[in-house]
């Protein structure tokens, strides 16, 4: 469980379409190539700490004939912001993915203040 040590809870969240493979023939619709796409997110304002980051699929565009694989995972969670990772392996084939997410987490308050 996390601890927030202050009374400023900060909530961000937003949507990202994450690509869109199927246009230009790219590895995630092709099969052939990387099969894993990355986007680093910023936070409309800096958490005092990393905050909890949850990413959830809120588009999935995958090819009907082949099995539906994914693995969605949040990594380098800063104060600033993280990245949203995206892979899939075998024969699946994604046209196309947005992802939703949201952070919550310490916001650094007027009263704060470090002696050392």
């Amino acid at each position: 469980m996390k601890r927030f040590s202050n009374r400023t809870l900060g909530i961000d969240q937003g949507s990202v379409m994450l690509f869109s493979s199927f246009k230009d023939g790219g590895a995630m619709w092709t099969g052939h190539g990387p099969r894993e796409e990355r986007r680093r997110v910023e936070f409309s304002e800096p958490f005092r700490t990393p905050p909890i980051v949850q990413v959830a699929l809120s588009l999935w565009d995958m090819d009907q004939q082949t099995n539906q694989r994914a693995d969605l995972a949040t990594e380098n969670i800063t104060e600033a912001g993280f990245d949203i990772v995206f892979r899939t392996w075998g024969d699946t084939r994604v046209a196309r993915v947005r992802v939703d997410w949201t952070a919550m987490g310490e916001l650094s308050d007027e009263d704060d203040w470090e002696l050392y």
